[in-house]
Formats: structure tokens, sequence, C-alpha cells
């Protein structure tokens, strides 16, 4: 059974610190709030620092976990209030339906795959020269314009579409489509060893960037599957989770 929990992050503690600066340090966290091992389910998470004085943890784990741990270390623990929320995420999957509107967050990675870089890193041009064949390079696309392009080009087997925003419809644009109801809201460009060694191969670089707007329904067993598995890669790194609010039909 899914479970969408929601802790709050109090980002003057050290520990804290340590978490929000570490995207590698928070999916151990993350993880250690879970009874089961981690290979046996996705476990998805995004931090969300609308109020930076008060950042939110998003997680969806496939059974109940316990956060008492990370109220500790990085929490409020003699507080008042509620210290997280969980809650079973079936009411909202069973909420979708062809043509139902939600509005959505997603923070994720877009990337492209191609064979020959126009500018390869010295690792990236050894490979190339070794002459053995591989696989491609992964590369993030860098600009906005192009990880809007990324997202609306993938939607349909997501199992949703963005519509047009409700007070633009029926202007088109230079391609004679209206805008979508979606807004890049931030870039980030992340940096970060992958574990304690000092090879240049064990450095991760992603470029998360969090998409918000408005998504119709197409297919609700597509979007159920992306809902609990996740969009786009470096999902352990805070990237790839969906997460989405009822919308009424007058919105």
């Amino acid at each position: 059974m899914p479970y969408l929990s929601r802790i709050r992050i109090n980002p003057l503690r050290a520990a804290s610190r340590k978490l929000l600066a570490s995207p590698r340090a928070m999916h151990a966290a993350v993880e250690g709030g879970l009874p089961g091992l981690p290979e046996q389910a996705r476990t998805l998470w995004r931090l969300d620092p609308d109020n930076p004085h008060r950042p939110h943890l998003f997680v969806l784990s496939t059974g109940a976990p316990d956060w008492t741990h990370l109220v500790e270390q990085a929490g409020w623990p003699g507080a008042d209030g509620d210290h997280y929320a969980v809650r079973d995420y079936a009411p909202l999957l069973q909420q979708l339906a062809p043509g139902r509107s939600f509005a959505f967050r997603l923070t994720a990675n877009p990337v492209q795959n191609t064979s020959r870089p126009d500018k390869p890193t010295e690792r990236q041009q050894s490979r190339i020269e070794d002459g053995v064949r591989r696989r491609g390079f992964r590369l993030g696309h860098r600009t906005a314009a192009a990880q809007l392009n990324w997202f609306l080009t993938r939607t349909a087997k997501w199992g949703f579409d963005v519509p047009a925003a409700p007070h633009l419809e029926g202007i088109g644009g230079a391609d004679n489509e209206p805008p979508r109801d979606i807004r890049i809201t931030v870039r980030q460009r992340r940096s970060f060893k992958k574990g304690a060694v000092t090879a240049k191969e064990a450095h991760v670089v992603l470029n998360a960037v969090t998409f918000e707007g408005r998504l119709r329904v197409t297919d609700p067993a597509l979007l159920t599957e992306r809902l609990l598995g996740g969009i786009g890669p470096s999902k352990a790194y805070g990237c790839g989770l969906l997460t989405l609010a009822p919308l009424s039909e007058r919105e």
C-alpha cells in the first residue's frame, strides 16, 4: 500500500544543513525511515523549499514509514504541532479518471541521450576514442525552453496532457498553439559526490527543475504507474515525484 508523507525540516540545525546540501545524505535519511530493504521497492522523495525557513520533505513509500529519526535529527522534536503527516495514497489514485483535472508539481531531471556530445568532457572523449561500443551519453537539458519541451513532449506516455492556460484559451502562439497551463518555478544545478571516493566517475551533476501547473488525465493506468514509479532519472536524488491536488470543474 502506498503512503505519502510530509515532514517538516528545521533548516537551522546542523544535521538539517547537511541533508539540505546533499541529495545523497537526504536519500540515506529517507531510507532510514522505512523498515524494508532499499532494493525491495521504489521510494520517491522531493524537497519543497516554498518557505526556506520551513522546507517540507515529501516521500512516497510502498510501506508505512516512521520519521521519528528525522524529527529528532532535523526537525523540532520538542515543539508543538504535527512534525510529520502520513496519508494513505490509495484514495487519490482512485480519483484518477479520464478528463479529470488536477494541479500538479514535479521536480525532475530533464535529460537527452546522444551518441556523441557536442562538447565532450575529458572522460567522455576518452570513451569515444577507445573504440569500444557502449551505450549513449545521458546529458541534461540546460535551458528552460528545452526543459519545458522535454516535459510537454512526454505527457502522452505518462497518461495525461497539459491543457491551455484558462485565461489564454483561444490565443495562439508562434506555432498557433495556445500557451499551456504549466510553468517552471525552480531551476537548480546540483553537484555532489556519489560515494566516499575521489574518482571522477563518482561525481554526480544534475539539473533539477520544478514544474507546476494543471494536468488532465488521459490514461489512469499510465498515470498511476508514473505516480508510483516516478518520472525521469535521478530518483534517488530527489527527482521524479509527481504530486497531485484535485481541482473542481470551475478551476
